[in-house]
């Protein structure tokens, strides 16, 4: 299994692309308060993203690595901002294609986040920091915040360099397949 979660992370940029594709094959017509609404949390997923990507502090890719272990800015709420971040966005795109693209989109996540690719990270993360993951996942969920402590909140290590490095691809796409469902979904009957 592990060899299986290892080669979904090396993939998940696919992955998520292939998500995109089947969303946009169920779009249908939204309404327009549909789409004002998808959009606001289409931008919430990509702002949030920002958020976590400068407080990581390292490029992302294909392999799980960490130079050390981020604690601050958006990972004192949860311990997978990205990814929360994506679940927005593709909730977003979803919401635009219609019902039946939102629970495909939230059945799809849950299987390929939370029970295959978040398990692969957090092998990782348990074997190179130990004690302090440990102390870190005793204090904070993975998605859910259970104490709000602005002191852990606010990071001094945020690197805004990272963001054009990290994001600038995420940023694109994010754009891209935004104006491309919504033109999709104005123009099916």
């Amino acid at each position: 299994m592990q060899k299986f979660r290892e080669f979904i992370f090396k993939m998940r940029g696919g992955v998520w692309t292939l998500l995109f594709v089947i969303i946009l094959f169920m779009t249908r017509k939204a309404e327009t308060s549909q789409i004002y609404i998808a959009v606001l949390i289409i931008t919430l997923g990509q702002v949030w993203r920002f958020w976590s990507a400068g407080s990581i502090g390292l490029y992302r890719g294909e392999n799980v690595k960490a130079a050390r272990l981020a604690t601050r800015g958006a990972y004192a709420l949860m311990r997978n901002p990205l990814y929360f971040g994506n679940f927005l966005i593709g909730l977003g795109w979803s919401i635009i294609a219609g019902f039946h693209a939102v629970i495909m989109f939230i059945v799809s996540f849950y299987v390929l986040y939370v029970l295959i690719i978040i398990p692969h990270e957090e092998k990782f993360l348990l074997s190179k920091f130990n004690s302090e993951y440990e102390s870190y996942c005793s204090r904070v969920k993975r998605f859910f915040p259970a104490s709000l402590r602005l002191h852990d909140v606010i990071d001094n290590n945020f690197d805004s360099k990272i963001l054009i490095k990290s994001e600038i691809h995420t940023l694109i796409t994010t754009l891209a397949g935004t104006l491309i469902i919504i033109a999709v979904s104005c123009y099916t009957s």
